[in-house]
């Protein structure tokens, strides 16, 4: 069974659930899982029957021929006789093709495009079917139908993180994640400077500064250094396997509706996330994730567009500049003291 999707990272993350259950569920079956090649570390100890396959699509496998070459190998070295496409883009319907002109059964997402832009256009008001729900539908109609049961990548097991100190016994450890791909999903960054002051305040916490690359490190570094009881991770080399061994280790996560908060839904922390241009109900929620830890505002205009990309229609991000710190922070204890009363 083949199964591919390329991006992005959080859409990649939402596929690990799907993919460990199905795994684990057929262990007669060999899975093999196509992803960008730096994107493929998110798949932390990964069933025996799976094969995570790193493709780099920008030299390796580029343009049209390219595409045809990498469908030739996955085809040729893994002796492939289905293929789920759970990404349903020009690369995989001619991946797609591809196999079904040498007889292999090929299905495709149903990313439910109309009824999306029906939301965002207002004519609908109602939550669509989750990504993880429309992934392992793919894989149903294949003839591997699953419950969802994954917990963790990690299962049972508590791993050491390697990048930080140890946790001391007293302390509860928050990540906070602020960074997202566009505007309309990002908390503005002075308000969320106030949310860091009151959580650097509590007793006995630490907290995460989550993010990469140069911009965000640069960006997050005046913040770990005002505070002593703040640390950028965005500042430590570390890979994906330790990123989420951190997470494990933590109490809590704020994220805006980005791939982090997909990245802790993978080691079942629980989040508390700020949604602005974007809602719930386009079916991005984090794979178990609670909706009553969400930070939102009921708004006629909302949701404005399914990923965040437009710009504002009052100029003023309304959705984001109209939550207060307090909001976000008052979520997050209820989320701590939730955590608290289900550990005893």
């Amino acid at each position: 069974m083949l199964i591919t999707r390329f991006s992005a990272l959080g859409d990649v993350a939402l596929t690990v659930p799907v993919i460990d259950d199905v795994c684990r569920a057929y262990p007669d079956t060999r899975f093999v899982m196509a992803t960008r090649a730096w994107m493929a570390g998110i798949m932390v100890n990964p069933p025996a029957n799976l094969t995570v396959v790193p493709v780099n699509l920008n030299t390796d496998y580029h343009g049209f021929l390219g595409i045809l070459k990498l469908a030739r190998h996955l085809r040729r070295d893994y002796d492939i006789d289905a293929m789920a496409d759970l990404h349903s883009v020009l690369r995989t319907w001619l991946i797609g093709i591809s196999m079904r002109l040498h007889g292999i059964t090929v299905k495709r997402i149903d990313k439910g495009r109309r009824e999306k832009r029906a939301l965002v256009s207002g004519k609908s008001r109602q939550q669509l079917t989750l990504t993880h729900q429309r992934y392992r539908k793919v894989l149903d109609t294949l003839g591997f139908p699953t419950k969802p049961q994954f917990t963790s990548v990690f299962g049972n097991e508590t791993p050491p993180c390697r990048i930080v100190p140890e946790k001391q016994p007293d302390q509860q450890w928050i990540a906070l994640s602020p960074f997202s791909q566009h505007k309309g999903k990002i908390y503005p960054f002075d308000k969320m400077r106030e949310v860091l002051d009151l959580l650097a305040a509590r007793p006995h916490t630490h907290i995460f500064l989550m993010g990469g690359g140069n911009k965000e490190k640069n960006a997050l570094a005046p913040w770990e250094q005002a505070y002593e009881n703040v640390t950028s991770v965005a500042g430590i080399e570390h890979t994906f396997a330790d990123e989420l061994a951190l997470l494990v280790h933590c109490d809590v996560m704020v994220s805006m509706d980005s791939a982090n908060m997909h990245l802790a839904s993978l080691v079942n922390l629980p989040v508390v996330s700020v949604w602005g241009a974007t809602h719930p109900w386009c079916g991005f929620m984090g794979y178990g994730q609670d909706e009553s830890h969400t930070v939102q505002l009921d708004m006629d205009c909302r949701p404005c567009s399914v990923f965040g990309e437009r710009s504002c229609r009052h100029g003023d991000y309304r959705c984001l500049t109209g939550i207060t710190p307090q909001m976000i922070v008052e979520k997050i204890e209820q989320a701590l003291q939730t955590g608290s009363s289900q550990s005893t």
